[in-house]
């Protein structure tokens, strides 16, 4: 009888680890295709490149460097504290979700229209036509606009606050922050890889890239809306 219970007990503990590891798989690629998304490393890998054309390879490389750290910082920054500042500003999540999920929805139309690429590239060119007036040196555009906000812009932070603020526990939060490093490393190599990898996608496939993005972002950011929606019908 004992030895029958043990058994029981071994298969229902393997049966939770299991629901669990699944769980956490589920969260990661969530989480892995939420930030890709609202990172949008096709879209902004162009920008990169116009800003940095001509550029030295010193210089793009260090660019590209500190692109990334900046944007991991201040992305690392509303991970840590997002939860306070809603909490001081007497925000409850369920508000915060659906305002959220309405952001992302409006970030998604705008990469379906390509709206939101015709406006890093104003951006890009308004930087350039800086440089063009004094060529004899080369801006840093790490922190704005590459850094802020092209990698860490409100979509992006509202992603991470988010889900940071659905995570439980620590590991939750732990494979929050694993996904959204992966993003950025990934952005990381393209940027200095990104003379052979312009000319393998074009810009006609990055703008693909991004509307099939804006589609997916839109399903994810309607199921923000609706969480939250629920969430404070069921609670008031």
């Amino acid at each position: 009888m004992r030895e029958k219970i043990r058994d029981l007990s071994a298969r229902s503990g393997y049966a939770g680890g299991h629901r669990q590891d699944t769980d956490m798989l589920e969260l990661f690629t969530s989480a892995l295709v939420t930030f890709f998304v609202a990172i949008d490393p096709p879209g902004v890998a162009p920008i990169f490149a116009a800003l940095t054309d001509g550029a030295p390879k010193s210089h793009r490389r260090s660019m590209a460097i500190r692109s990334v750290v900046i944007a991991s910082g201040v992305l690392l920054g509303f991970a840590l504290g997002g939860a306070w500042l809603l909490n001081a500003m007497h925000i409850s999540l369920d508000a915060f979700r659906a305002a959220g999920g309405v952001l992302l929805f409006l970030m998604a139309l705008e990469m379906i229209f390509e709206k939101r690429t015709e406006r890093r590239e104003e951006r890009a060119e308004e930087i350039i036509g800086e440089h063009d007036t004094h060529p004899e040196k080369w801006d840093d555009i790490s922190v704005f606009p590459m850094a802020i906000p092209m990698l860490a812009g409100p979509g992006a932070i509202a992603t991470m606050m988010l889900f940071m603020s659905d995570a439980t526990s620590l590991s939750e939060q732990g494979i929050v922050l694993a996904a959204v490093a992966i993003i950025l490393v990934f952005c990381l190599v393209v940027f200095l890889m990104i003379g052979p990898v312009m000319k393998l996608i074009g810009e006609s496939m990055a703008a693909m890239i991004t509307r099939i993005l804006g589609v997916i972002l839109a399903a994810l950011a309607a199921q923000f809306i609706f969480d939250g929606i629920k969430g404070a019908l069921m609670g008031g």
